[in-house]
């Protein structure tokens, strides 16, 4: 077994953090995740880069912020040449690898303007986003743009549930008490059973595809990370027997929101909560026939889990793995009188993070809970330095939280940000507001939560003393309101006007510009001792451009 550490990176779609049991949910009870946060670091202010799939997921795998990468939102190409996580390790002699759900778009106009075949093995990477394929599935098909006929799909027909779309009549379907088949994108066919045994539903197909990937590459010594990424809990909420009808009523946890929301004075989150999804998840029997399936997809993963975990530890791999556990982004539930993501509540916007590390070094570490605030893009170079890669500050903007993980100094974090592009959402319609200004940025410190919405007022919350965020700010004239708003403007204003492109300025790079005598061109100086005494270097060392070596 290799030396360094292998990293399985698990990422639950659309999970929120307070929907596991180490989280604090009285009634799903999560043993299997509970166990991973007691042999590791337990991250409770975790947030992402954006609270929709695409451009969180952009930013985890290319480690930096939205404005930086530019695919702001789903089904936006993430351009070609945009450094990832895959080309960082895969330099460093290690294996990126796939198992699941990425939501990439590939830039095809981008590779056909460089006359890169998609084919070719470059062009494959770039259209997976830096990683090898084991098995690629984006859910959504296969009549998605994104996806098409998938090997799940062949898996589901190879055991007889034949269709022209068994992803979605079978995984995605219910079937009613008269034998109709019932599909999940009706939100009231929530509480029926899936449609295939829990065996052969997604997450344990993926699971056991995880376990495939891991069986193959204890054949060699290479090391390796592996991407398992869920495409549950997100919608369309459903769950096989006997996740189905596990909870209850009784156990939906009371909405968080107040009727001073409903009545807010702020036209951006009045359009919010006039959109479908929000309404709908507004009304109490919506939430009583969803949440329970969604509680359900969270217990069926926690369980295979747990299957995938005992067998890492019969194998002997989790003694040199290292496991992180996470999601891409929330969902509102009803919560604040919305539905899905896509906005900045703690619901949305802030997720779990685990990362159980075997090496002694974090021994001190174990079991513990983190209060720092860490990021999304803080993933990438963490992996990066476990499997051996060189740092690189000029294109990862993230930072490494091995501090954090062995218990010694050099992290630190003031603010986490993230971004929204609603251009695309029926606010922007409502509202009449352009491509090019339908973005919000959210800049975060552990207390002020600041919201820049481009045209409207600031949304702000305070979570020292409105924890649930039940009260915006954004234009309290309270001085303390006015001062903090001030203060996280300049913040929000010195974080943009940072360098976001610049991922040439590598070391040797920014060492040769202050290198007089090695650039053959000399401005300034009066005669060679002056030459002499600042560079150390002899005059008649120095070689003018265009001038031949002696």
């Amino acid at each position: 077994m290799s030396r360094t550490p292998n990293v399985l990176w698990i990422m639950a779609d659309q999970l929120r953090f307070d929907y596991l049991s180490c989280y604090g949910h009285p009634h799903l009870h999560t043993p299997h995740i509970d166990a991973l946060a007691k042999r590791g670091v337990q991250f409770d202010k975790a947030y992402v880069q954006s609270p929709v799939c695409g451009p969180s997921r952009m930013s985890a795998y290319t480690g930096r912020y939205v404005r930086s990468h530019g695919a702001t939102w789903n089904g936006m190409p993430l351009r070609v040449g945009e450094p990832t996580l895959g080309d960082h390790l895969r330099e460093a002699g290690a294996r990126a690898v796939l198992v699941g759900k990425t939501h990439m778009t590939a830039d095809q106009e981008g590779m056909a303007w460089l006359g890169i075949d998609p084919a070719s093995e470059i062009g494959v990477r770039v259209s997976e986003c830096g990683f090898e394929a084991f098995e690629r599935d984006d859910g959504l098909h296969p009549d998605s743009a994104r996806q098409r006929w998938s090997a799940y799909d062949d898996y589901l027909v190879s055991l007889g549930y034949k269709s022209d779309n068994p992803w979605e009549d079978f995984a995605n379907s219910g079937l009613d008490e008269d034998g109709e088949l019932m599909s999940a994108w009706l939100l009231k066919n929530s509480r029926l059973a899936a449609n295939v045994p829990e065996e052969h539903s997604e997450t344990a197909y993926m699971t056991n595809r995880a376990i495939d990937f891991m069986t193959e590459a204890q054949k060699d010594d290479a090391p390796w990370m592996c991407h398992l990424s869920y495409i549950k809990p997100h919608w369309p909420y459903i769950v096989p027997a006997p996740y189905h009808d596990m909870y209850g009523s009784e156990h939906i946890v009371d909405p968080i929101r107040s009727d001073a929301e409903r009545t807010v004075d702020h036209p951006l989150l009045r359009a919010y909560q006039n959109a479908r999804v929000c309404k709908s998840f507004s009304r109490d029997h919506v939430r009583e026939h969803v949440i329970p399936a969604y509680m359900g997809l969270i217990k069926q993963l926690d369980n295979n889990l747990g299957r995938l975990f005992a067998w890492m530890d019969e194998t002997g791999l989790s003694e040199n793995t290292i496991i992180a556990f996470t999601s891409d982004h929330g969902d509102y539930m009803g919560d604040h009188w919305m539905g899905d993501k896509d906005f900045y509540h703690e619901v949305a916007v802030k997720v779990p993070l685990i990362i159980a590390d075997p090496r002694p070094q974090a021994d001190a570490t174990r079991g513990t809970r983190s209060g720092e605030l860490v990021e999304m893009i803080n993933l990438a170079p963490t992996f990066l330095n476990a499997l051996g890669g060189a740092p690189k500050p000029h294109i990862l903007e993230g930072r490494d939280l091995t501090p954090l993980l062995h218990g010694t100094p050099g992290f630190s974090r003031r603010f986490a940000i993230s971004e929204h592009d609603y251009s695309s959402f029926e606010m922007a319609q409502e509202l009449g507001v352009r491509q090019e200004d339908a973005r919000t940025v959210m800049i975060h410190d552990g207390r002020w939560k600041y919201i820049r919405c481009e045209g409207f007022a600031p949304v702000m919350f305070d979570l020292e003393t409105d924890p649930q965020e039940l009260r915006n700010i954004g234009s309290s004239d309270a001085p303390e309101h006015v001062t903090a708003r001030a203060e996280m403007e300049r913040a929000l204003t010195t974080w943009a006007l940072q360098h976001h492109t610049r991922i040439t300025a590598t070391a040797d790079v920014l060492a040769s510009q202050h290198n007089a005598a090695g650039t053959g061109i000399l401005i300034g100086f009066w005669d060679a001792a002056e030459f002499e005494e600042v560079t150390g270097t002899p005059f008649d060392s120095f070689q003018p451009i265009g001038k031949p070596p002696a």
